[in-house]
């Protein structure tokens, strides 16, 4: 796998390397020498000098253990690097060339803090008096004052990170919703996801039986490899057995209908439940919209339900692009037992020298429609779907929540009791799953492989695949929300 972002290939890099030595039971032995395998020197490449960057793997190494970096909330599933974070200006409101000096001095009466004074050279701003309210740039008739927010505080929807005492990001956990946008908005990989991928292959080595399960999202991400393929490749790294989570989408999807049937008839609004970063978004910040949220279980959780009721004591591995799955995987009772990214499939790939694109007869588990989960609209369209098939004749409207500001944009207007719609779907990711900080692909490739596969699955029906083809009857599909 090569990147062309230098800071998903240096952890890319470090994933394999971890990978590699934990299958051979030799990390313990080799992992100082990582830091020195990635970086050679002994000129530098990328920072100011190849001890800082050798130390910037070591934290990769730290975080692709499992284990908290410095400052990370044992809770929290994402962290900052120390030692790759300050590439960024410390000074976020400064004074450009435009500056006209001008008498009016529109900037200098906008500032409540005095941080604003004029020189002979024109505005000038105060870094130590600056609390950054941005009044100063408003103000200003000649757009002369630049906003350089730092990427991170930039990327967050819920204003969850600022920056210590040393000028490093740092993250407020009360108010993270582990969406992953700081981890893809870093220009210098200083937040990343802590990894399972540890834990997961010291369980594939245990003898006892693993289940793979994969997420809708991953046709496309690995070239124009199809389920089959994909499947017969996560075997071959020790999987016991390997399951699509589009069946649990199909299940899914077929409860939150009878829950919006209820909810239409009653007059009550409600929100999708798949998307554990929208539902914490909820739980954290709109708190009195829970008793809104769907106690469907996500995909995930239902198709984990269901190995485990059919496999009596198996480990339930699920591996998509989302990071938030780690936290759900953590709140939630009976889902899935740990949760690695794509990224981290494709290491652990790499560390087996397995190739995706070998022949295998190609398979399928959900319906087309569980597979459009994936994508924004895709919940909407199952569930009305299944409506139709039911002869559900009461009208209802959706609103299709595309990406985490616009998931807070209609939040604050359900938290108001102004929302119109019945139901609203909410996905974290700008585009669905299949645009998650744990993908692979870029979305113009992802999205034209994807479209090739999907055309190639089977028509089965929703009810169908769960009553007949799959039994879910006996699987508890409900999830209780922190009210």
């Amino acid at each position: 796998m090569q990147y062309d972002n230098d800071a998903k290939q240096l952890k890319y890099q470090v994933l394999t390397q971890v990978a590699k030595y934990t299958f051979e039971g030799t990390l313990d032995k080799h992992i100082q020498e990582i830091p020195y395998d990635i970086i050679p020197g002994p000129v530098p490449t990328f920072r100011c000098c190849i001890y800082r960057e050798r130390e910037i793997i070591r934290e990769r190494i730290t975080s692709a253990q499992g284990v908290s970096l410095p400052g990370q909330d044992e809770r929290g599933i994402v962290g900052v690097l120390p030692a790759a974070c300050e590439g960024c200006p410390i000074s976020r409101f400064t004074v450009t060339d435009n500056c006209q000096k001008c008498l009016a001095k529109k900037c200098q009466a906008a500032c409540p803090f005095g941080a604003i004074s004029i020189t002979g050279k024109g505005a000038y701003i105060d870094p130590a008096k600056c609390k950054e309210c941005g009044r100063c740039a408003a103000a200003c008739p000649y757009n002369a004052i630049s906003d350089t927010m730092r990427p991170c505080i930039r990327a967050c929807p819920v204003n969850a990170i600022s920056k210590d005492d040393y000028n490093r990001a740092s993250i407020d956990y009360s108010r993270c919703i582990s969406c992953g946008a700081c981890v893809v908005g870093c220009p210098f990989g200083a937040i990343t996801d802590r990894s399972n991928i540890v834990a997961v292959i010291e369980a594939l080595k245990s003898g006892e039986p693993v289940v793979a399960t994969f997420a809708p999202a991953i046709e496309g991400h690995f070239g124009d490899a199809n389920v089959g393929q994909l499947k017969a490749a996560i075997r071959k790294l020790g999987f016991t057995d390997v399951v699509e989570v589009s069946l649990g989408a199909d299940a899914t999807a077929w409860h939150e209908a009878q829950e919006l049937k209820e909810a239409v008839e009653s007059n009550r609004k409600m929100t999708t439940s798949c998307c554990p970063a929208f539902v914490e978004m909820i739980e954290k910040h709109f708190p009195k919209l829970i008793p809104n949220i769907s106690t469907t279980g996500s995909p995930m959780t239902l198709v984990s339900r269901y190995i485990k009721a059919n496999n009596p004591g198996a480990t339930v591995v699920f591996i998509g692009p989302c990071i938030a799955k780690k936290l759900e995987a953590k709140k939630v009772e009976d889902t899935a037992d740990y949760v690695i990214t794509f990224e981290e499939l494709a290491a652990l790939f790499e560390a087996k020298g397995i190739d995706v694109h070998e022949a295998a007869e190609n398979e399928q588990d959900g319906s087309r429609l569980g597979k459009g989960f994936a994508q924004s609209g895709g919940v909407a369209a199952s569930v009305a779907a299944v409506l139709d098939d039911e002869n559900f004749e009461m009208p209802f409207s959706c609103i299709k929540c595309n990406g985490a500001k616009e998931c807070k944009k209609t939040l604050m207007i359900m938290n108001a009791n102004r929302l119109q719609e019945d139901i609203v779907e909410g996905m974290a990711c700008e585009g669905g799953c299949v645009a998650g900080p744990g993908g692979v692909e870029s979305m113009q490739k992802l999205l034209k492989n994807r479209a090739k596969l999907l055309a190639t699955a089977d028509k089965r029906g929703i009810k169908e695949n769960i009553e007949e083809i799959h039994d879910f009857s006996k699987i508890n599909m409900v999830v209780p929300h922190n009210v």
